[in-house]
């Protein structure tokens, strides 16, 4: 007779190993720490992401080339922004000196790809592979000569010391004529080739519009993922320490200096390689470009969009690149705003008044910004019709 003796202990069930599945109908309900650590670890977030891309792409076929070029220079400016949230946002270093960054890689890049003999510093190297991440490697040079005062500041004075990079850079990039060409006059910003195809001219992906947008959007994706993977890393548990308490992270064995270091260089090699990036759209790059005004655009995409996230800072660098147009045709609503910045009050004025007011707005009535708003808005409706 076959089977178990009454009262005999029963064999344990087996224990999932390795990647084991999830149990049906319990979406949050992990087996390994491979399904907890996972970049997007439900399936709606991956089918909303994948829609979200998709979208995306399909945006370069039914937007005018106008329209194109704004979003493609919105998704530049994310990347910027999120270097500035992984030093602010993630590791708690207080930095107002992002545009002395952007304004780094500009430089770097629009100098590797310029022509060689000419007025200005020029080598010829045209590749975006070559000159994009040596614009982002010569911005982070930069900020780890500056992070060791990091080590030693912090809060306001921080700031203070970050926001004298700003007219540091200004005074540095108006008198070295032979690199940016002099105040008003300028030089030609990088030329984006790929493998010989220059995609700031028409080609077989489309119009020039067409083509930058498409690269724009690839390169975000690319960073975005890149921070997210970061900030989910051992190295983003220790930022994140560092920004919630930095004695306590020192006690617990977290070296200080070398993750603020690294925290300063992250971010500027985001920021040097969204300037690299950013001003191939132009086609021309101008020392009076990165002005304190640019610091203040992207602590804005930062704080608005959602400090310590990455969709935030997308989401806060397409809110103030969408705005720019709306504010820039004041002057034909409103007689009295005129776009000429010798006169007062101009577009510029009013746009750094707006960002100020949207900031301290969204300080009062929503600190986590619009990622603040998009999860109260997510947990309404998963809770819904239940008011709790």
């Amino acid at each position: 007779m076959t089977g178990t003796r009454e009262g005999a202990p029963q064999a344990a069930p087996a224990i999932p190993t390795g990647r084991s599945r999830r149990v049906r109908g319990r979406p949050l309900l992990y087996t390994s720490y491979a399904q907890d650590m996972a970049l997007l670890d439900t399936r709606a977030k991956r089918v909303s992401a994948g829609a979200l891309v998709l979208l995306a792409l399909l945006l370069s076929g039914v937007l005018a080339d106008s329209a194109l070029e704004v979003l493609a220079a919105a998704y530049v400016l994310a990347i910027g922004a999120i270097g500035l949230n992984i030093v602010t946002g993630y590791a708690g270093q207080v930095s107002l000196g992002h545009a002395f960054f952007v304004a780094i890689g500009a430089y770097t890049a629009a100098a590797l790809s310029g022509p060689p003999g000419g007025d200005t510093i020029g080598y010829g190297i045209t590749e975006i592979w070559i000159w994009l991440p040596a614009a982002g490697l010569v911005a982070a040079a930069a900020g780890v000569l500056v992070a060791p005062l990091a080590t030693r500041l912090r809060g306001l004075y921080l700031a203070i010391v970050t926001l004298g990079l700003v007219f540091l850079g200004e005074h540095i990039f108006k008198e070295w004529q032979e690199l940016t060409g002099g105040v008003g006059v300028g030089r030609e910003a990088a030329v984006p080739a790929l493998f010989g195809a220059r995609l700031d001219q028409d080609g077989a992906f489309g119009t020039r519009e067409q083509q930058l947008y498409l690269l724009m959007l690839i390169l975000l994706v690319v960073f975005a993922v890149a921070a997210r993977n970061l900030a989910r890393s051992r190295v983003g548990r220790a930022f994140a320490a560092i920004r919630d308490r930095d004695i306590a992270a020192a006690v617990i064995g977290v070296p200080l200096t070398r993750y603020k270091v690294l925290a300063f260089g992250v971010s500027s090699f985001y920021a040097g390689c969204a300037g690299g990036l950013l001003f191939t759209l132009s086609g021309y790059v101008e020392p009076g470009s990165f002005s304190l005004l640019l610091s203040v655009q992207f602590i804005a995409m930062v704080l608005i969009g959602g400090v310590a996230t990455v969709s935030g800072a997308i989401a806060g660098a397409l809110f103030i690149s969408l705005l720019q147009p709306l504010t820039r045709a004041l002057p034909a609503l409103v007689p009295i705003i005129s776009g000429d910045t010798t006169q007062t009050p101009n577009v510029f004025q009013v746009e750094t008044v707006l960002y100020g007011l949207l900031i301290v707005l969204f300080l009062i009535f929503e600190p986590r910004g619009l990622f603040g708003l998009w999860i109260r808005v997510r947990n309404y409706w998963k809770a819904w019709p239940f008011s709790y």
